[in-house]
C-alpha cells in the first residue's frame, strides 16, 4: 500500500478524517491498526458506517494492520490511523515507513498534560513519540489539513 499519511487520533474514525483527511489525502483505504478496535464488532460496525462510499476500512491488530501496509501488491492509497503514540511506534517497528507522523487527538485523561489543542500527553505517549523522533520521523500535531502544524519534536525538546 502507498502510506499516505499515519495519523494518531484516539478517536479513529470521526469527522475530521472522513470530511477532512480523506479527501485531501485522496486515500483509497483506510487501516485501523488497533487491537481493542479489532476485538470490537460494534465499534468495526460505526467505523464502517461513517466510511465515505468507495473507501475500504480495515480494522486490525496492529501487527496484521503492518502486514497489509506492507503489501507492496495493494496500489491503494492508504490512511493509517493507529489511537495513540505506542501504536504508531510499533508501526514503524514492523518496518512500516513514513516521513512524518501526525498527531491529531490524544484527549484529556488523569495523568496527561496538554501539548497543543487536542493534544494531552502522559509519560508513556511522550516516551513513545520520543522514539518515533529519534528514528528521524517528523512529528506534526494538526486535526484538519488546513491546520497550521505543530512541530511535536520541538515542544517535547528535540529529538529523544
Amino acid at each position: 500500500m502507498d502510506i499516505a499519511l499515519l495519523r494518531i487520533d484516539d478517536r479513529l474514525v470521526h469527522g475530521q478524517v472522513v470530511i477532512g483527511w480523506i479527501p485531501h489525502l485522496k486515500a483509497q483505504a483506510v487501516v485501523v491498526a488497533c487491537d481493542a478496535a479489532a476485538a470490537d464488532e460494534t465499534q468495526t460496525m460505526l467505523m464502517e458506517m461513517a466510511m465515505p462510499e468507495g473507501v475500504a476500512l480495515l480494522v486490525l491488530p496492529v501487527e496484521r494492520a503492518a502486514q497489509r501496509l506492507l503489501d507492496a501488491a495493494d496500489p491503494r492509497r492508504a490512511l493509517a490511523l493507529v489511537p495513540g503514540p505506542r501504536e504508531a511506534l510499533r508501526l514503524l517497528e514492523l518496518g512500516v515507513a513514513c516521513a512524518a507522523v501526525n498527531v491529531g487527538g490524544l484527549h484529556y485523561t488523569a495523568g496527561r498534560v496538554q501539548l497543543g489543542k487536542a493534544i494531552f500527553l502522559g509519560d508513556e505517549d511522550r516516551a513513545a513519540l520520543g522514539a518515533i523522533s529519534g528514528r528521524g520521523v517528523a512529528l506534526e500535531g494538526r486535526a484538519l489539513p488546513g491546520d497550521p502544524a505543530l512541530d511535536i519534536a520541538a515542544l517535547l525538546g528535540g529529538r529523544a
